[in-house]
């Protein structure tokens, strides 16, 4: 029998410590223990991306991540993109400009292209092109889905907080 081990995480802002036993997947505790089912799984060898969620704001592979790899850190799946009360601006423009078809790929996609936003709020197409290369879809041809992010892209620009430059004068 193997021994469990505690793991704390902080999943969509929210708390979590659970017993798992060392070898148990990071993807089998968001969907079995957490219930967060919005996590695919497709390949189970980190090749296609279905799986992907942002650990520390970093894009990774729940797939092939063991959840003892995740403890203490902060983990965002799909799940933590819309507010609650409506989508996120990638969530609308994936559906408004109909990058997604069959919806598999389309958590992993999301939480990838929410990466690179992230790092480059002003990505080119070619950009988000080779930035979602990381991530398979069989339906789209990723065109509707590079429109998406760019389309995403200035919408969150606008919604995200303004940052006061610091002069280093003290008032």
């Amino acid at each position: 029998m193997t021994e469990l081990q505690d793991v704390t995480l902080t999943v969509n802002g929210r708390r979590y410590t659970l017993a798992v036993e060392p070898r148990r997947l990071l993807v089998d505790v968001l969907r079995d223990d957490l219930g967060l089912v919005g996590t695919h799984i497709g390949c189970e060898h980190g090749v296609c991306g279905t799986c992907t969620v942002l650990v520390d704001g970093a894009s990774i592979r729940s797939c092939t991540t063991l959840a003892v790899q995740a403890d203490g850190r902060t983990v965002r799946t799909v799940e933590g993109l819309g507010d609650g009360a409506g989508l996120h601006p990638l969530q609308e423009e994936f559906w408004d400009k109909q990058g997604l078809q069959c919806g598999y790929c389309t958590p992993g996609m999301l939480m990838r292209a929410l990466e690179i936003l992230e790092q480059d709020p002003d990505p080119t197409p070619e950009r988000v092109r080779e930035g979602i290369a990381s991530n398979l879809c069989r339906c789209t041809g990723y065109q509707y889905i590079v429109e998406a992010v760019m389309a995403a892209a200035p919408r969150m620009r606008l919604a995200a907080p303004a940052t006061q430059p610091t002069t280093g004068a003290q008032a």
